[in-house]
């Protein structure tokens, strides 16, 4: 099943979680839905906006209670980590509003937040606020270029074979390099 597919057959729910979960993506395919006549305009907007809400508060919340968490820990030593709070230290209410617009900052950011003691009221509020205007730009986006959306995906349908194959050498090429380095970790020690 395809995320077009979920799209058309549940609609708002399904354009509620892909936009929790995944983002524009999804929110853009909802836009193409938009502009098939499959969903509301307004009401899209709706849900992506909630969706992304709600993702990134849970996001949020995981940073701030799970702080001491050794898996929280860990990400909050990374360089990801690090340069989301180096940006978030100079300018936290722009960054509270701006990361979700930013290409790989949107998960890593809310847990950063969350792991300081930026208050969550300000947090929710600026969320909310970005969520809003994410959801209209993303789903507006979808439904203007909803006609090269659905072609494209489309055509992903001669290709999921080859997208496999590709996810399946990159995820053993991560394990092998994981199970190299922790050899040479272990002769080093």
């Amino acid at each position: 099943m395809t995320m077009e597919s979920l799209i058309a057959d549940y609609g708002l729910p399904a354009l509620f979680a892909g936009a929790a979960l995944e983002g524009e993506t999804v929110t853009m395919i909802g836009g193409a839905a938009v502009h098939r006549g499959l969903l509301d305009f307004w009401p899209a907007v709706a849900a992506a906006a909630l969706g992304s809400f709600v993702g990134d508060q849970a996001w949020f919340l995981a940073g701030r209670y799970l702080r001491d968490n050794a898996h929280v820990r860990k990400l909050t030593g990374s360089a990801g980590f690090q340069h989301a709070r180096a940006i978030f230290d100079r300018h936290p209410a722009a960054f509270v509003f701006g990361f979700r617009f930013i290409y790989g900052m949107r998960t890593i950011s809310p847990i950063a937040i969350g792991a300081t003691d930026y208050p969550a009221s300000h947090f929710v509020v600026l969320n909310a606020l970005a969520a809003v205007v994410w959801g209209w730009l993303f789903v507006t986006l979808g439904y203007w270029f909803g006609t090269g959306i659905e072609a494209a995906f489309g055509r992903l349908h001669v290709v999921k074979h080859l997208v496999l194959v590709l996810v399946l050498a990159g995820g053993a090429a991560f394990l092998y390099h994981r199970f190299i380095r922790r050899k040479v970790r272990s002769r080093s020690s």
